[in-house]
Protein backbone atom coordinates (compact mmCIF):
# COMPACT_ATOMS: atom_id res chain seq x y z
CA UNK A 1 0.00 0.00 0.00
CA UNK A 2 2.88 2.41 -0.69
CA UNK A 3 2.53 5.38 -1.73
CA UNK A 4 -1.38 5.47 -2.41
CA UNK A 5 -3.52 7.77 -1.20
CA UNK A 6 -6.29 6.70 1.62
CA UNK A 7 -9.00 8.96 3.20
CA UNK A 8 -8.65 10.22 6.31
CA UNK A 9 -11.14 9.58 9.10
CA UNK A 10 -12.02 13.16 9.29
CA UNK A 11 -12.98 13.01 5.69
CA UNK A 12 -14.88 9.99 5.84
CA UNK A 13 -16.77 10.74 8.63
CA UNK A 14 -17.65 14.60 7.45
CA UNK A 15 -19.10 12.51 4.47
CA UNK A 16 -20.89 10.37 6.65
CA UNK A 17 -22.29 13.42 8.66
CA UNK A 18 -23.92 14.82 5.49
CA UNK A 19 -25.67 11.59 4.81
CA UNK A 20 -26.58 11.86 8.40
CA UNK A 21 -28.25 15.35 7.86
CA UNK A 22 -30.31 13.57 5.00
CA UNK A 23 -31.39 11.32 7.00
CA UNK A 24 -32.06 12.86 9.84
CA UNK A 25 -35.16 11.32 11.26
CA UNK A 26 -34.27 7.47 10.78
CA UNK A 27 -30.48 8.24 11.86
CA UNK A 28 -31.25 10.10 15.10
CA UNK A 29 -33.37 6.41 15.96
CA UNK A 30 -30.62 4.58 15.00
CA UNK A 31 -28.51 6.62 17.06
CA UNK A 32 -30.28 6.07 20.11
CA UNK A 33 -30.24 2.52 19.31
CA UNK A 34 -26.47 2.14 19.09
CA UNK A 35 -25.63 4.23 21.96
CA UNK A 36 -24.45 7.19 19.87
CA UNK A 37 -25.36 9.40 22.66
CA UNK A 38 -23.61 7.39 25.54
CA UNK A 39 -20.10 5.65 25.65
CA UNK A 40 -18.88 2.86 27.97
CA UNK A 41 -22.13 2.42 29.72
CA UNK A 42 -23.57 -1.79 30.81
CA UNK A 43 -21.97 -4.44 32.24
CA UNK A 44 -19.18 -4.89 29.97
CA UNK A 45 -17.63 -1.50 31.66
CA UNK A 46 -18.63 -2.14 35.35
CA UNK A 47 -15.18 -3.94 36.32
CA UNK A 48 -13.70 0.23 36.14
CA UNK A 49 -16.57 1.46 38.80
CA UNK A 50 -16.11 -1.90 40.77
CA UNK A 51 -12.60 -2.03 41.38
CA UNK A 52 -12.79 -0.65 45.30
CA UNK A 53 -16.03 -2.91 46.26
CA UNK A 54 -16.89 -5.34 48.94
CA UNK A 55 -13.56 -7.59 48.33
CA UNK A 56 -11.33 -4.47 50.02
CA UNK A 57 -8.41 -6.14 52.19
CA UNK A 58 -8.46 -9.52 50.12
CA UNK A 59 -6.65 -11.12 47.22
CA UNK A 60 -9.83 -10.79 45.03
CA UNK A 61 -8.70 -6.92 45.42
CA UNK A 62 -5.46 -7.28 43.59
CA UNK A 63 -7.31 -9.19 40.82
CA UNK A 64 -9.96 -6.79 40.55
CA UNK A 65 -6.82 -4.12 39.91
CA UNK A 66 -5.60 -7.16 37.61
CA UNK A 67 -8.02 -7.15 34.95
CA UNK A 68 -7.74 -3.13 34.84
CA UNK A 69 -4.55 -3.52 33.34
CA UNK A 70 -2.91 -2.82 29.79
CA UNK A 71 -2.62 -5.70 27.15
CA UNK A 72 -2.77 -6.68 23.44
CA UNK A 73 -5.76 -6.14 21.30
CA UNK A 74 -7.73 -5.67 24.94
CA UNK A 75 -7.84 -9.63 24.68
CA UNK A 76 -7.35 -10.30 28.10
CA UNK A 77 -5.44 -13.03 28.17
CA UNK A 78 -4.95 -14.01 31.85
CA UNK A 79 -6.91 -16.25 34.40
CA UNK A 80 -5.78 -16.60 38.26
CA UNK A 81 -5.92 -18.98 40.91
CA UNK A 82 -6.93 -17.45 44.37
CA UNK A 83 -5.67 -18.95 47.57
CA UNK A 84 -6.04 -17.15 50.80
CA UNK A 85 -2.67 -15.88 50.85
CA UNK A 86 -1.54 -16.36 46.98
CA UNK A 87 -2.57 -15.66 43.99
CA UNK A 88 -1.21 -17.68 41.24
CA UNK A 89 -1.56 -15.75 37.24
CA UNK A 90 -2.45 -18.01 34.15
CA UNK A 91 -1.75 -17.49 30.62
CA UNK A 92 -4.66 -18.07 28.74
CA UNK A 93 -3.55 -19.35 25.23
CA UNK A 94 -6.58 -19.70 23.74
CA UNK A 95 -7.37 -15.97 23.79
CA UNK A 96 -4.13 -15.40 20.95
CA UNK A 97 -3.52 -13.20 18.40
CA UNK A 98 -2.73 -15.96 16.23
CA UNK A 99 -0.09 -14.50 13.46
CA UNK A 100 -0.59 -11.33 15.39
CA UNK A 101 1.30 -12.94 17.95
CA UNK A 102 3.02 -15.98 16.46
CA UNK A 103 5.34 -16.30 19.77
CA UNK A 104 1.93 -14.65 22.42
CA UNK A 105 5.18 -12.32 23.02
CA UNK A 106 2.52 -9.30 23.66
CA UNK A 107 0.30 -12.06 25.54
CA UNK A 108 3.07 -12.11 27.85
CA UNK A 109 3.68 -8.20 27.85
CA UNK A 110 -0.18 -8.00 28.89
CA UNK A 111 0.14 -10.65 31.62
CA UNK A 112 3.40 -8.27 33.20
CA UNK A 113 0.93 -5.73 33.21
CA UNK A 114 -1.40 -7.62 35.54
CA UNK A 115 0.87 -8.52 37.82
CA UNK A 116 2.56 -4.73 37.86
CA UNK A 117 -1.24 -3.90 38.67
CA UNK A 118 -1.65 -6.20 41.48
CA UNK A 119 1.43 -5.29 43.07
CA UNK A 120 0.65 -1.26 43.02
CA UNK A 121 -2.28 -2.39 44.64
CA UNK A 122 -1.44 -4.87 47.31
CA UNK A 123 0.01 -2.26 49.65
CA UNK A 124 -3.03 -0.28 50.10
CA UNK A 125 -5.00 -3.49 51.10
CA UNK A 126 -2.29 -4.72 53.60
CA UNK A 127 0.01 -6.78 52.12
CA UNK A 128 3.22 -7.43 50.99
CA UNK A 129 3.80 -9.55 48.32
CA UNK A 130 6.93 -11.57 46.93
CA UNK A 131 6.81 -12.00 43.22
CA UNK A 132 8.45 -15.52 41.38
CA UNK A 133 7.50 -15.85 37.69
CA UNK A 134 8.40 -18.89 36.18
CA UNK A 135 11.34 -19.56 33.66
CA UNK A 136 10.46 -19.88 30.05
CA UNK A 137 10.77 -19.32 26.44
CA UNK A 138 8.06 -18.09 24.09
CA UNK A 139 7.51 -20.64 21.45
CA UNK A 140 4.59 -20.52 19.03
CA UNK A 141 1.58 -22.59 19.83
CA UNK A 142 1.66 -26.23 18.66
CA UNK A 143 -2.15 -26.80 19.40
CA UNK A 144 -5.65 -24.24 20.47
CA UNK A 145 -3.69 -23.40 23.85
CA UNK A 146 -3.86 -24.03 27.28
CA UNK A 147 -3.58 -22.79 30.98
CA UNK A 148 -0.21 -22.23 31.28
CA UNK A 149 1.05 -20.90 34.65
CA UNK A 150 3.62 -18.23 34.20
CA UNK A 151 4.09 -16.31 37.98
CA UNK A 152 2.55 -16.46 41.52
CA UNK A 153 2.56 -13.57 44.27
CA UNK A 154 2.73 -15.18 47.82
CA UNK A 155 0.83 -12.54 50.17
CA UNK A 156 1.84 -11.37 53.54
CA UNK A 157 0.01 -8.93 56.00
CA UNK A 158 1.74 -5.80 55.65
CA UNK A 159 -0.60 -2.95 57.29
CA UNK A 160 -0.60 0.32 54.81
CA UNK A 161 1.53 2.95 55.20
CA UNK A 162 -0.02 6.27 55.05
CA UNK A 163 2.83 8.03 54.30
CA UNK A 164 3.71 5.67 50.90
CA UNK A 165 2.16 8.06 49.01
CA UNK A 166 3.59 7.53 45.76
CA UNK A 167 2.19 4.39 45.84
CA UNK A 168 -1.13 5.43 47.10
CA UNK A 169 -1.02 7.84 43.71
CA UNK A 170 -0.35 5.13 41.41
CA UNK A 171 -3.12 3.03 42.90
CA UNK A 172 -5.45 5.53 42.87
CA UNK A 173 -5.12 6.19 38.99
CA UNK A 174 -5.58 2.37 38.27
CA UNK A 175 -9.35 2.60 37.06
CA UNK A 176 -7.93 6.24 34.98
CA UNK A 177 -5.73 4.70 33.33
CA UNK A 178 -6.91 4.45 29.26
CA UNK A 179 -4.83 3.65 26.42
CA UNK A 180 -5.18 7.23 24.28
CA UNK A 181 -5.01 6.75 20.83
CA UNK A 182 -6.15 10.07 19.59
CA UNK A 183 -4.36 13.44 18.83
CA UNK A 184 -1.99 14.42 21.25
CA UNK A 185 -1.14 18.31 21.51
CA UNK A 186 2.41 19.68 19.74
CA UNK A 187 3.30 20.84 23.38
CA UNK A 188 6.22 19.15 24.42
CA UNK A 189 6.44 17.07 27.86
CA UNK A 190 7.24 19.19 31.38
CA UNK A 191 10.78 18.46 31.88
CA UNK A 192 10.56 17.29 35.04
CA UNK A 193 7.31 14.90 34.35
CA UNK A 194 9.64 13.24 32.18
CA UNK A 195 12.31 13.29 34.63
CA UNK A 196 10.00 11.17 36.88
CA UNK A 197 8.97 8.56 34.26
CA UNK A 198 12.60 7.63 33.05
CA UNK A 199 13.69 7.68 36.93
CA UNK A 200 11.01 5.39 37.39
CA UNK A 201 12.50 2.75 34.78
CA UNK A 202 15.33 2.66 37.10
CA UNK A 203 13.38 -0.18 39.25
CA UNK A 204 13.25 -2.40 36.33
CA UNK A 205 16.97 -3.94 35.48
CA UNK A 206 16.33 -6.19 33.00
CA UNK A 207 14.39 -3.33 30.88
CA UNK A 208 16.14 -0.50 28.57
CA UNK A 209 14.16 2.67 27.47
CA UNK A 210 14.95 4.70 24.93
CA UNK A 211 12.57 7.99 24.00
CA UNK A 212 12.98 10.23 20.83
CA UNK A 213 11.61 13.80 20.84
CA UNK A 214 10.74 15.43 17.46
CA UNK A 215 13.37 16.69 15.27
CA UNK A 216 15.82 14.27 16.01
CA UNK A 217 17.40 11.82 13.04
CA UNK A 218 16.70 8.50 15.47
CA UNK A 219 13.11 10.13 15.92
CA UNK A 220 13.00 10.23 12.11
CA UNK A 221 13.51 6.78 11.68
CA UNK A 222 11.71 5.78 13.96
CA UNK A 223 8.39 7.21 12.49
CA UNK A 224 9.08 5.78 9.12
CA UNK A 225 9.60 2.37 10.65
CA UNK A 226 6.67 2.56 12.27
CA UNK A 227 4.54 3.12 8.99
CA UNK A 228 6.32 0.97 7.06
CA UNK A 229 5.53 -1.54 9.63
CA UNK A 230 1.70 -0.54 9.49
CA UNK A 231 2.40 -1.04 5.84
CA UNK A 232 3.42 -4.17 5.44
CA UNK A 233 0.45 -5.82 8.36
CA UNK A 234 -2.15 -4.53 6.59
CA UNK A 235 -1.01 -5.85 3.50
CA UNK A 236 0.00 -9.00 5.10
CA UNK A 237 -4.04 -10.70 5.29
CA UNK A 238 -3.39 -13.10 7.77
CA UNK A 239 -2.09 -10.75 10.09
CA UNK A 240 -4.85 -8.43 9.29
CA UNK A 241 -7.32 -11.10 9.73
CA UNK A 242 -6.31 -12.09 12.88
CA UNK A 243 -6.27 -8.69 14.24
CA UNK A 244 -9.87 -7.76 12.55
CA UNK A 245 -11.06 -10.48 14.67
CA UNK A 246 -11.11 -9.03 17.74
CA UNK A 247 -12.75 -5.88 16.98
CA UNK A 248 -16.26 -5.35 18.80
CA UNK A 249 -17.82 -2.23 16.52
CA UNK A 250 -21.57 -3.16 17.56
CA UNK A 251 -22.75 -2.36 21.17
CA UNK A 252 -24.06 -5.99 21.03
CA UNK A 253 -20.59 -7.56 20.24
CA UNK A 254 -18.98 -5.13 23.18
CA UNK A 255 -21.69 -6.33 25.89
CA UNK A 256 -21.36 -10.11 24.65
CA UNK A 257 -17.67 -10.65 24.55
CA UNK A 258 -16.11 -7.73 26.87
CA UNK A 259 -13.18 -7.22 24.63
CA UNK A 260 -11.40 -6.26 22.19
CA UNK A 261 -10.80 -2.82 20.62
CA UNK A 262 -14.27 -0.80 20.13
CA UNK A 263 -15.00 2.45 18.38
CA UNK A 264 -15.64 4.09 22.12
CA UNK A 265 -11.44 3.50 22.65
CA UNK A 266 -10.35 4.29 18.98
CA UNK A 267 -9.27 8.02 20.30
CA UNK A 268 -11.95 9.89 17.80
CA UNK A 269 -13.70 13.56 18.50
CA UNK A 270 -16.54 12.73 20.34
CA UNK A 271 -18.78 14.66 17.93
CA UNK A 272 -17.15 12.03 15.12
CA UNK A 273 -17.43 9.28 17.77
CA UNK A 274 -21.18 10.01 18.19
CA UNK A 275 -21.95 10.01 13.90
CA UNK A 276 -20.01 6.85 13.90
CA UNK A 277 -21.64 5.07 16.26
CA UNK A 278 -24.88 5.75 14.23
CA UNK A 279 -23.64 4.62 10.94
CA UNK A 280 -23.19 0.89 9.73
CA UNK A 281 -19.71 -0.51 10.58
CA UNK A 282 -16.97 -0.01 8.43
CA UNK A 283 -15.53 -2.25 6.32
CA UNK A 284 -11.90 -3.66 6.94
CA UNK A 285 -10.35 -1.84 3.82
CA UNK A 286 -11.73 1.20 5.66
CA UNK A 287 -10.52 0.28 8.97
CA UNK A 288 -7.14 -0.15 7.54
CA UNK A 289 -7.12 2.83 6.10
CA UNK A 290 -8.10 4.96 9.16
CA UNK A 291 -5.62 3.29 10.98
CA UNK A 292 -2.43 4.18 8.54
CA UNK A 293 -3.79 7.57 8.37
CA UNK A 294 -3.68 8.10 12.05
CA UNK A 295 -0.08 6.02 12.12
CA UNK A 296 1.03 8.66 9.14
CA UNK A 297 -0.68 11.91 10.88
CA UNK A 298 -0.67 11.66 15.14
CA UNK A 299 3.33 9.44 15.54
CA UNK A 300 5.44 12.10 14.05
CA UNK A 301 3.16 14.61 15.24
CA UNK A 302 3.48 13.24 19.15
CA UNK A 303 6.06 15.29 21.10
CA UNK A 304 7.81 11.63 22.27
CA UNK A 305 8.37 8.31 20.82
CA UNK A 306 9.93 5.07 22.42
CA UNK A 307 10.78 1.94 23.16
CA UNK A 308 11.23 -0.40 25.80
CA UNK A 309 13.92 -3.06 25.15
CA UNK A 310 15.06 -6.51 26.71
CA UNK A 311 18.36 -8.78 26.14
CA UNK A 312 16.23 -11.75 25.00
CA UNK A 313 13.08 -11.31 23.07
CA UNK A 314 11.48 -15.07 23.73
CA UNK A 315 12.39 -14.90 27.41
CA UNK A 316 9.56 -15.46 29.20
CA UNK A 317 10.39 -13.12 32.78
CA UNK A 318 11.89 -10.65 30.34
CA UNK A 319 8.83 -10.16 28.59
CA UNK A 320 6.81 -9.99 31.64
CA UNK A 321 9.51 -7.21 33.71
CA UNK A 322 9.14 -5.22 30.36
CA UNK A 323 5.10 -5.82 30.47
CA UNK A 324 5.39 -4.30 34.09
CA UNK A 325 8.13 -1.74 33.13
CA UNK A 326 4.98 -0.65 30.29
CA UNK A 327 2.24 -0.35 33.29
CA UNK A 328 4.23 1.34 35.57
CA UNK A 329 4.78 4.03 33.17
CA UNK A 330 1.37 4.50 32.24
CA UNK A 331 0.14 4.75 35.73
CA UNK A 332 2.67 7.23 36.71
CA UNK A 333 2.34 9.84 33.51
CA UNK A 334 -1.46 9.70 33.95
CA UNK A 335 -0.95 11.14 37.67
CA UNK A 336 1.16 13.45 35.61
CA UNK A 337 -1.77 14.28 33.14
CA UNK A 338 0.53 12.49 30.35
CA UNK A 339 -1.53 10.20 27.73
CA UNK A 340 0.25 6.91 26.02
CA UNK A 341 -0.52 4.47 22.96
CA UNK A 342 1.26 1.63 22.23
CA UNK A 343 2.79 1.29 18.32
CA UNK A 344 4.15 -1.65 18.25
CA UNK A 345 3.78 -2.53 14.92
CA UNK A 346 7.83 -2.76 13.76
CA UNK A 347 8.14 -5.25 16.63
CA UNK A 348 5.04 -7.13 15.39
CA UNK A 349 6.27 -7.50 12.11
CA UNK A 350 9.61 -8.72 13.47
CA UNK A 351 7.75 -11.38 15.14
CA UNK A 352 6.06 -12.09 11.99
CA UNK A 353 9.75 -12.18 9.97
CA UNK A 354 10.64 -14.95 12.52
CA UNK A 355 7.65 -17.04 12.45
CA UNK A 356 7.55 -17.32 8.64
CA UNK A 357 11.21 -17.47 7.74
CA UNK A 358 11.75 -13.66 6.12
CA UNK A 359 14.98 -12.50 5.75
CA UNK A 360 15.10 -9.89 9.23
CA UNK A 361 14.77 -6.95 7.29
CA UNK A 362 13.21 -4.75 10.40
CA UNK A 363 15.40 -6.73 13.19
CA UNK A 364 18.25 -4.98 11.67
CA UNK A 365 16.39 -1.77 11.30
CA UNK A 366 15.63 -1.66 15.35
CA UNK A 367 18.66 -2.79 16.16
CA UNK A 368 20.47 0.12 14.00
CA UNK A 369 17.96 2.61 15.29
CA UNK A 370 19.15 1.49 19.11
CA UNK A 371 22.88 1.55 17.67
CA UNK A 372 23.27 -2.10 18.96
CA UNK A 373 22.52 -5.35 18.57
CA UNK A 374 22.65 -6.34 22.83
CA UNK A 375 19.26 -5.05 23.27
CA UNK A 376 16.02 -6.04 21.35
CA UNK A 377 12.90 -3.41 21.53
CA UNK A 378 9.87 -5.45 22.54
CA UNK A 379 7.43 -2.57 23.34
CA UNK A 380 6.89 1.10 21.68
CA UNK A 381 4.91 3.63 22.74
CA UNK A 382 4.26 7.39 21.95
CA UNK A 383 2.99 10.08 24.69
CA UNK A 384 1.97 13.82 25.04
CA UNK A 385 -0.80 15.56 26.49
CA UNK A 386 -4.09 14.65 25.13
CA UNK A 387 -6.72 16.71 22.96
CA UNK A 388 -9.44 14.42 24.49
CA UNK A 389 -9.88 12.26 27.22
CA UNK A 390 -9.57 8.45 26.45
CA UNK A 391 -12.21 6.41 27.23
CA UNK A 392 -12.39 2.78 28.78
CA UNK A 393 -12.36 -0.55 27.19
CA UNK A 394 -14.95 -3.40 28.20
CA UNK A 395 -13.51 -5.54 30.46
CA UNK A 396 -14.45 -9.38 30.90
CA UNK A 397 -16.06 -9.56 34.80
CA UNK A 398 -14.01 -11.19 38.07
CA UNK A 399 -15.58 -13.97 38.05
CA UNK A 400 -14.73 -14.95 34.11
CA UNK A 401 -11.12 -14.77 35.07
CA UNK A 402 -10.76 -17.36 37.77
CA UNK A 403 -9.13 -20.73 37.15
CA UNK A 404 -10.51 -21.12 40.62
CA UNK A 405 -10.65 -19.78 43.73
CA UNK A 406 -10.47 -20.72 47.56
CA UNK A 407 -12.04 -17.94 48.44
CA UNK A 408 -15.66 -16.75 49.15
CA UNK A 409 -16.57 -14.54 46.47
Amino acid sequence: MSGTKTPSRRKFLQGAAIVSIVVAGGVVYRGVDRGAFTNSQGPAYEPWKEWRSAQQGTPLALVQSAILAANPHNTQPWMFLVGEDSIEVYADEQRNLGSFDPYLREMHLGLGCAIENMLVAAPSHGFGVALSVDRGILEPLKGPGELRRVASLDLVPNPPRLTDLYARDLYSVIPKRHTNRGSYRARDIDPAALERLLLAMDNFGEVRLDIWKRGEEQREVFDRLTLEATEQIIADKEMAHDSDAWFRFTPEKVQQFRDGPTLEAAGMNPALLAIAKMLPPVSAEQSHAVWLANTRDRVPASPIVGTLSVRDLYDCQQTIEAGRAWQHMHLLATTLGIAMQPINQAIEVVDREGRVGNEPHMTGKLAQLLATDQWRPTFAFRMGYPVFAALPSPRRALDDVFRETRLET
